[in-house]
């Protein structure tokens, strides 16, 4: 599958997402960061453009409610898609939001299945085409949640990844 399918895929899975306004935007998470207050959106000054992600997302996104986050995640795989050498963080910023440990309110778990298999697709790109700067922290990212078996993925929620809850547990520490 082509980046541009990908892209194409992306924005059909979180298409209800994206088309209601987000309760915290990527602008008013950047100022939280910055410890002001945010602003309501504003759909002149909360355009996803190639600017906008790369002036907020990367400070905004910890800062995302779950369904924020869902809007806005459409517009940061495109982006990473078209931009494998990307200098402006924006691709750094939306790997490290797909790290376990999960939140409450979840953020990874609240993706639906379909949702999910979008972001797997899109981490694999990043962790295996030569032309991508991510690979290393995609591939690393994979291991951790995304993969069957991840590392810290919680199968006690009813995954069937072929590996049991105590596969899961660390070993007990030698004393």
């Amino acid at each position: 599958m082509s980046t541009e399918d990908l892209g194409e895929l992306a924005r059909a899975a979180f298409e209800a997402d994206v088309a209601a306004a987000p309760r915290m935007t990527l602008r008013g998470g950047a100022a939280v960061d910055s410890y002001d207050e945010p602003s309501g959106f504003d759909p002149r000054l909360d355009q996803t453009t190639d600017a906008y992600l790369e002036a907020y997302a990367y400070w905004a996104l910890p800062h995302l409610d779950p369904i924020s986050r869902r809007h806005y995640l459409p517009a940061l795989i495109d982006y990473a898609l078209r931009h494998l050498d990307d200098p402006a963080m924006v691709t750094e910023g939306l790997v490290a939001s797909l790290r376990p440990p999960d939140r409450d309110p979840p953020r990874l778990a609240s993706l639906s299945a379909e949702q999910e298999r979008v972001v797997v697709a899109v981490l694999d790109v990043l962790a295996f085409d030569a032309r991508s700067v991510h690979r290393d922290f995609a591939m690393q990212v994979l291991e951790e949640y995304w993969v069957p078996g991840a590392l810290y993925r919680n199968r006690a929620a009813g995954a069937d990844d072929g590996c049991s809850e105590s596969d899961s547990q660390p070993p007990p520490r030698a004393r």
